[in-house]
């Protein structure tokens, strides 16, 4: 007789958890063939599933019978230089482990990325890497249940999912005290959308900075990531010239404001200093030459595969990888002309 749980609703891989008595992550190695569960827990969860009337999604139904071999990228349409770099380098260090990938890009719409999702559900993926900049994406993936290993390249710590980015709170920390270091005290920040994770990092290591200077702040400017909202912010910005330096929270809108500088006849680094973020590659090639913070997003893809290659074949997996950054500095900063 099946439990009463199905007369509420489907069962889903916790219940199975809780009636076995061991964690949802044992019940998704169980699924998935992973060779570290003993023969007396790997009955005992099957025993469950089978009483409960569990049925797995698609991807665990074919792991539990053979291995699939995918690994499901979820990301967002329109994607910049940083997530592309790092799709690449998934594909390139998947195909050396053994692995394909299953790529599924998705708008920010929760619809989209529920059926984004359920795509790569139906490709019988063994893990989903998520290289996407808002935590409603991890709401819909928690409220999904998907009892896959999930490797979120964001740096923010999760409950039911590996986190593995480049520091970017320390990033902006370093960006900002080089301002102040030249003698700045007078700094804008230009931050990115504050939904977007890895945005709202950014902004938070610079008011870190600026408080630890006891500098006045103004509020940010929040801004799309784009070169046209750079260009639009200098614009304005130059109506104040109250300030000598910028901290953009990407390239992107750095080359935006540099634009914007140089078309008002303002000496950049002389009257003005820029730092961006990503180091792009078209950062060295600006004139000037852009001051920025280097984010390896080749490696993180790299280690992205690493961790779920690991996590597929039973081994510990660290909750959370942060990495550092590093300060790039080049012609876009200088010390304040007056000093």
């Amino acid at each position: 007789m099946k439990h009463e749980v199905e007369k509420v609703r489907a069962p889903n891989i916790r219940d199975v958890a809780a009636l076995a008595g061991v964690s949802y992550q044992t019940v998704s190695r169980v699924l998935n063939d992973s060779p570290s569960i003993r023969p007396a827990t790997r009955q005992r969860v099957l025993d469950v599933i089978d009483q409960i009337g569990y049925r797995p999604n698609q991807a665990a139904r074919a792991l539990s019978t053979s291995r699939s071999k995918a690994i499901g990228v979820l990301t967002l349409q329109n994607v910049h230089f940083g997530p592309q770099t790092m799709v690449n380098a998934i594909e390139v260090e998947a195909r050396a482990a053994g692995y394909r990938l299953s790529i599924a890009s998705t708008s920010r719409a929760d619809d989209d990325v529920r059926a984004s999702i359920d795509l790569l559900s139906n490709q019988a993926v063994e893990a989903i890497i998520v290289i996407a900049p808002q935590r409603k994406f991890f709401a819909v993936l928690d409220e999904l249940e998907l009892g896959v290993p999930i490797v979120a390249l964001d740096s923010s710590p999760r409950t039911n999912a590996h986190s593995l980015a480049v520091d970017q709170h320390a990033g902006a920390r370093l960006a900002t005290r080089h301002l102040i270091d030249l003698g700045h005290k007078h700094i804008v920040h230009v931050a990115g959308p504050q939904d977007w994770i890895e945005a709202d990092e950014r902004m938070q290591g610079f008011l870190y900075e600026m408080a630890e200077a006891e500098l006045t702040v103004e509020p940010p400017i929040l801004g799309d990531l784009t070169a046209d909202f750079g260009y639009l912010a200098g614009r304005e910005l130059l109506r104040r010239r109250d300030f000598t330096a910028v901290f953009s929270a990407n390239d992107l809108m750095a080359v935006g404001l540099l634009h914007a500088f140089r078309e008002a006849g303002v000496d950049v680094p002389r009257e003005v200093s820029v730092v961006g973020f990503d180091d792009s590659p078209t950062a060295p090639h600006l004139w000037p030459p852009l001051t920025t913070v280097r984010q390896d997003f080749a490696l993180i893809g790299r280690r992205a595969v690493e961790l779920v290659v690991a996590e597929l074949d039973g081994k510990p997996v660290e909750g959370r990888t942060l990495i550092a950054p590093e300060l790039v500095v080049r012609g876009s900063t200088d010390r304040p002309w007056f000093l």
